[in-house]
């Protein structure tokens, strides 16, 4: 996974989808440079360009050029000209594909094109739904589902039953995207007999529109474009690319529950309080309480379960790609990482894989020029010294080179080495202050408006879930007041549910642990106010944080 885009062309008017347009203006943007005029546009080797700074292992593209009633008139995996040749009422369209392969036995490359001529670029990670096997690419599965689909725009609405036009038994596109537990967004084109392109993401209301402005962002979901002939639309001709939105439904209704997000309990009674006084920090991890009655009641432990099968699905070792890791050494193999703070979160995602090198990361900002530049390229629209700050901490961690201690993992003769990670999947502990109560802001909000005032508050922090489904669902099903308890001291009260989690797992210093952002455990921060601002004083007083950083420059 690593970017995807869609230029579709056709007479004077273009769309270009999902996201990856905004990343294409990111490097002008850092550099202060201003967008282009509404309409203009990006072209696509600006697109590939934004994509190559993610750091794909290949970036590759189809061209389709087609007529409105969906036949092919041309296909090559060209450069990708777009509105070249062609009549005026024929449309083209360019899929772009940068892919960081993390599965699959041998390397595979973006667009995927089917048998049946459908083109599909994929930006994700299968962990259920869709069968995934050993040596496979999640990429290739998924276009071998989406090829046995039926095209049918009534199936949408049978479901399970047989298609009534065509007599298929097959599931339709929206059918197969709503199985997809992990983290996605796609852009598939289906062969036959029309023309569409579908997105992921949550479930919003969208009206049928073919009259947005140029760069409009959709609510997340799963959508389609239906390309219309001009002579059937009465269009003029100059606007040859004339499309239709639809917004399809999600078929799997526990995927509506958790995007709805709704707690079971939220504001508890008195007896609740009282009988829920008994901490579990007492309990470890031993073979009598994992078989006990209280075990399966007791809910840090469901939590530490439903945490331990979400890191196995994404370490699963007989899926990732090797690649270059083939040719390390046994010793120098480590294809698993854990972006690593010490702080509470990854100190239990470290423990439920139990072996890591520790590599300290340590540099002065001052050379950081060239890397902040980068970072600023692809965190964009993000422009703020804050964001600046937690990019810069991510992005040096997530590079994994620098110094590892042999006394710590008896290794080196137990001397200080020069480390340099070659690890292609890498786990953070994102998303366990959101749905645990971590953050300042959520104290805050239970002190001026108790528990409801904290669940709205919470609400919008996990409208887009990037953990594991079954995660979610899990501290969902737990009381609020078995979340978090904020009347107590911070490092107690805040994420009490992950503290408990740590103790099971015999944590009794990381569960003790008070938050601290990125940016400031690391320094980061620190170091940027003073070269900034001149201190971490003034850079407080100017509100460093929300500070825009082209604006500051000029």
């Amino acid at each position: 996974m690593c970017g995807i885009a869609l230029v579709l062309s056709g007479g004077g008017r273009v769309v270009v989808a999902p996201s990856a347009a905004a990343a294409a203006a990111a490097a002008d943007a850092a550099a202060g440079i201003q967008p282009s005029d509404e309409g203009k546009g990006v072209t696509v080797d600006e697109l590939k360009a934004a994509l190559r700074r993610r750091g794909p292992d290949s970036l590759g593209c189809e061209r389709l050029r087609v007529r409105a009633d969906g036949t092919i008139l041309g296909r090559d995996g060209c450069d990708c000209g777009v509105g070249n040749g062609g009549d005026v009422g024929d449309t083209e369209l360019c899929f772009i594909g940068a892919t960081l392969q993390l599965r699959g036995a041998e390397p595979i490359s973006q667009p995927m094109v089917g048998q049946s001529g459908s083109v599909l670029v994929y930006n994700g990670e299968i962990y259920g739904g869709v069968h995934v096997a050993d040596d496979q690419n999640d990429t290739q599965s998924l276009l071998s589902s989406l090829e046995s689909s039926c095209s049918c725009e009534c199936h949408a609405l049978v479901r399970d039953e047989a298609c009534p036009c065509c007599g298929s038994v097959g599931k339709s596109v929206p059918q197969i995207l709503s199985t997809i537990k992990g983290p996605w967004a796609l852009i598939y084109w289906q062969a036959a007999p029309t023309v569409k392109v579908m997105e992921s993401g949550e479930d919003n209301d969208f009206s049928e529109s073919t009259n947005m402005s140029y760069w409009e962002e959709l609510p997340c979901g799963i959508y389609s474009i239906h390309l219309k002939s001009l002579e059937k639309s009465g269009m003029r001709m100059k606007e040859a690319c004339v499309s239709e939105v639809r917004r399809h439904d999600w078929i799997n209704s526990s995927l509506d529950e958790l995007i709805q997000w709704k707690r079971k309990s939220i504001v508890p009674t008195v007896d609740d309080l009282t009988s829920h006084q008994n901490s579990v920090g007492d309990y470890c991890l031993s073979q009598s309480f994992r078989n006990s009655t209280e075990a399966d009641k007791n809910a840090a432990y469901k939590v530490l379960i439903a945490l331990r099968e979400s890191v196995m699905l994404r370490t699963n070792l007989n899926r990732l790609f090797q690649d270059d890791l083939n040719k390390l050494k046994d010793d120098e193999l480590a294809p698993i990482a854990i972006l690593f703070s010490g702080g509470l979160d990854s100190m239990i995602l470290a423990a439920l894989l139990d072996q890591w090198r520790l590599v300290e990361i340590d540099t002065v900002l001052t050379n950081l020029k060239g890397e902040s530049e980068h970072v600023m390229s692809l965190i964009y629209p993000s422009n703020t010294y804050m964001d600046l700050n937690i990019g810069i901490a991510l992005w040096l961690a997530a590079g994994g080179d620098g110094w590892v201690d042999g006394s710590i993992c008896n290794m080196q003769n137990g001397c200080r080495y020069k480390y340099k990670s070659t690890s292609r999947v890498l786990l953070v502990g994102s998303g366990a202050d959101e749905q645990c109560a971590g953050y300042g802001r959520h104290r805050t909000k239970y002190r001026l408006g108790g528990w409801v005032s904290l669940d709205e508050e919470m609400r919008l922090d996990a409208r887009f879930p990037f953990l594991d489904e079954n995660v979610i669902k899990t501290l969902l099903e737990i009381p609020l007041w078995d979340i978090a308890k904020l009347d107590e001291p911070v490092g107690k009260g805040d994420k009490k549910i992950l503290r408990e989690v740590a103790n099971l797992l015999g944590l009794k210093e990381a569960a003790l642990q008070p938050k601290r952002a990125i940016q400031f455990g690391s320094r980061i921060a620190r170091e940027s106010n003073r070269k900034n601002f001149g201190s971490n004083r003034a850079a407080n007083q100017a509100y460093a944080g929300s500070v825009e950083i082209h604006q500051r420059a000029r």
